[in-house]
C-alpha cells in the first residue's frame, strides 16, 4: 500500500536535485559572464545550454518505469550511490594526470590549456560540463533504450538492450574527442573513455543518474580541477 507513494514521491525528488544541478549550472553561467572580460581564454557557458538541459526533465518521471532507480533510491547506500563511483572516476583521472601531465608533457605550462580554466570557475564549469554529458549521453539515451526493451516482446530483450546501449553510449564520448598525436595517444584516450563510461552505464543501472554524475565529477576533480589549481598557481607563477 505504500510502494506507490514512495515511488511518485521518488520522482519529485528527482525534479528537486535536477533543479540543483540546474542552478549550478546557472550560476556557473552568471559567474563566467562576470569574469570573462578578466581572461582571453575562458570558457562560458550561454543560455541556450541552460534550456537544452530542460530536455532532461520528462525523463526523471520515467526512471522507474524503465527499471532505473530514482535519483535518491532508498534502498541504494550513499557508498553504491557516491563513494565508490567517485573512487573511480578519481582513479581515471589521477591516471589522466599522469599519463598525460606528468608523462606526456611534463614542461611547465606558460598558460592554462583550454582543458584547464580558474579556480573556483573551474569548480561551475566542469560540474555544469559533467551535469549536461550525463543528461545527454546517460539519462536521455539509455531510459529510452531500456523503456523501449520494456516495451519489445514484454520486456524479453531488456538486457540486451541495456547493455547495446551501454556500448554504444560508452564509444560516443571517446570517439567525439578523440585527440590529435600519436596513436598510442589515441589508444590511450579511446580505451579508457569507453571503460570509464561502461563503468557509468552499468552504475547508472544499478544505483541511477547521481552515480554515473559522480563517476564523471571524480574524473574531473582530478583531471581538470586540481590539476588547474596546480597549473594555475604553481607552474604560472
Amino acid at each position: 500500500m505504500v510502494t506507490k507513494p514512495i515511488k511518485a514521491k521518488g520522482k519529485y525528488i528527482n525534479l528537486a536535485v535536477y533543479g540543483v544541478c540546474l542552478l549550478i549550472s546557472v550560476a556557473g553561467l552568471v559567474y563566467g559572464n562576470t569574469i570573462k572580460y578578466n581572461y582571453s581564454f575562458l570558457r562560458v557557458w550561454e543560455y541556450q545550454n541552460i534550456l537544452f538541459l530542460l530536455l532532461g526533465i520528462p525523463f526523471l518521471f520515467l526512471q522507474t518505469k524503465a527499471n532505473l532507480p530514482n535519483f535518491l533510491e532508498t534502498n541504494i547506500s550513499n557508498k553504491q550511490r557516491f563513494l565508490t563511483p567517485a573512487l573511480i572516476g578519481a582513479a581515471f583521472g589521477i591516471l589522466d594526470v599522469v599519463i598525460i601531465k606528468m608523462i606526456l608533457h611534463p614542461e611547465h605550462y606558460t598558460e592554462l590549456p583550454p582543458f584547464l580554466q580558474p579556480f573556483p570557475y573551474s569548480v561551475f564549469l566542469y560540474f555544469s560540463g559533467a551535469f549536461e554529458i550525463e543528461v545527454f549521453y546517460r539519462l536521455i539515451p539509455l531510459t529510452l533504450f531500456l523503456l523501449t526493451g520494456k516495451w519489445i516482446a514484454k520486456g524479453k530483450y531488456f538486457n540486451v538492450f541495456f547493455w547495446t546501449g551501454a556500448v554504444l553510449t560508452s564509444l560516443r564520448e571517446p570517439l567525439e574527442q578523440l585527440p590529435d598525436g600519436p596513436v598510442l595517444f589515441m589508444i590511450y584516450s579511446l580505451v579508457t573513455g569507453f571503460i570509464m563510461n561502461y563503468l557509468q552505464a552499468i552504475h547508472f543501472k544499478k544505483s541511477g543518474f547521481l552515480a554515473s554524475l559522480t563517476v564523471r565529477l571524480g574524473h574531473y576533480l582530478f583531471w581538470h580541477i586540481l590539476l588547474g589549481v596546480y597549473v594555475e598557481y604553481y607552474e604560472l607563477l
